[in-house]
């Protein structure tokens, strides 16, 4: 998924719906058939753990075949990782004003993008983080999607400041906000005792707020 714009700003960009407006049929069973898995896989790795989770038992859950899980999710850690909010996050660049420093751009476009995904299922935004902070498998297939959602990011940027988008000073920038951007959601999964309720939001911001925030001020202790 730092400081909203305005707090009526923030309400209004969390609570926006972060499906097509008016999808097809076909592309409405797609949405459903993807949740369903994702909800019977989180459920399970709640009662019994992500490793003692096989693939086939979540395919029952979710009432459909251990292929279609695996045309949906190529592996058991996409389950987790895969989500349709990273073009938010380009989207929500491309929408700041056009003379806003980078930086602070791309803080307000991950903050606001985040905020979306919160609102859209606070437990299982929760749930995630909390899986990604304990599973090594899913740190380790991390990566690769976070390498996707860099390029996003440094594409937008790259239109903002007139860069190349493989400029090493974009992917230095994008990069470090990313890890800031995930060091936060750890310290936000951490702080919640189990079997606590989700973090909230205003948790989440402050956290945000301050990892970012030590970017912004030059990386200085």
């Amino acid at each position: 998924m730092a400081p909203a714009r305005t707090a009526s700003a923030d309400d209004t960009a969390a609570g926006a719906d972060l499906r097509p407006a008016k999808p097809g049929l076909r592309e409405r069973k797609k949405i459903q058939t993807r949740q369903a898995i994702r909800t019977a896989a989180y459920r399970l790795f709640a009662e019994q753990g992500y490793d003692a989770t096989p693939v086939d038992q979540i395919a029952d859950a979710a009432e459909v075949s251990p292929s279609t899980v695996f045309r949906y999710f190529p592996t058991k850690e996409d389950i987790v990782l895969t989500d349709e909010y990273d073009a938010l996050v380009e989207d929500a660049l491309r929408e700041r004003p056009p003379g806003e420093p980078p930086v602070a751009a791309l803080r307000e476009a991950l903050y606001t993008s985040l905020a979306r995904v919160y609102r859209s299922d606070a437990t299982e935004t929760f749930q995630r983080v909390r899986l990604i902070r304990e599973v090594p498998a899913l740190r380790g297939r991390l990566s690769e999607h976070s390498a996707d959602t860099a390029w996003l990011l440094r594409r937008a940027l790259a239109e903002r400041t007139g860069r190349p988008e493989d400029d090493l000073e974009l992917r230095i920038v994008t990069g470090a906000m990313l890890g800031a951007l995930m060091e936060a959601l750890y310290s936000w999964a951490d702080t919640e005792q189990e079997p606590g309720p989700a973090g909230s939001l205003e948790d989440l911001r402050a956290l945000v707020t301050r990892a970012l925030g030590v970017l912004e001020r030059g990386l200085t202790l």
